[in-house]
């Protein structure tokens, strides 16, 4: 499948393997990723998982890992990328130089205010930059953490809420400043 082919991505795992998850669907649909995890196994597993369309490097190389940033805020290591995924607006805000015009930013943790995302957006969207975000919720953790059930009666997946995010990323092309959540209706009554 060629749905991603010719984009760039980086993803900033938070370790809970959502980071993961998207950056396999974006290897799976031709996509160049640089990924970040935190723990040299941790990148050996997702080397492995993702093969070469991906390069994981540890969370304080990533900006490095790019290249420079040239005069025109793009970065010329490696072209520049169109799609950032990040847990909060502070681990994205250094990549934005990186980040071309007309690309996507998706923060990928729950703790993104909706505030926070809607100032973000209005900040970048001068540049054509989406700002969205994700706010899973009930998700199976890796080390099986018991959490309650939301209405839907069971966990969410890593995956599941890959999919979310890579929809607000590349889809919902007139979407920007939205936080959406992915908890199994746990938000609603």
């Amino acid at each position: 499948m060629t749905r991603y082919a010719g984009r760039r991505a980086v993803v900033v795992d938070q370790g809970n393997g959502i980071g993961l998850a998207i950056a396999k669907r974006l290897v799976e649909g031709g996509a160049e990723v640089l990924l970040t995890a935190g723990t040299a196994q941790e990148r050996a597993y997702a080397s492995a998982e993702l093969g070469s369309a991906a390069r994981v490097v540890a969370p304080d190389a990533v900006e490095s890992a790019m290249g420079p940033v040239d005069g025109n805020g793009t970065g010329t290591g490696t072209g520049g990328v169109d799609l950032v995924f990040a847990d909060a607006v502070p681990t994205a805000r250094p990549l934005l130089p990186h980040l071309d015009d007309g690309g996507a930013v998706v923060l990928t943790a729950a703790a993104p205010t909706p505030a926070s995302v809607r100032t973000l957006a209005a900040e970048l969207v001068s540049r054509g930059i989406r700002v969205n975000a994700v706010a899973p919720s009930c998700i199976e953790a890796p080390a099986g953490d018991a959490a309650p059930l939301p209405p839907l009666g069971r966990l969410g997946s890593a995956e599941e809420v890959a999919r979310a995010a890579l929809f607000l990323a590349t889809d919902a092309t007139f979407t920007t400043g939205v936080r959406l959540p992915v908890d199994g209706g746990l938000g609603h009554p």
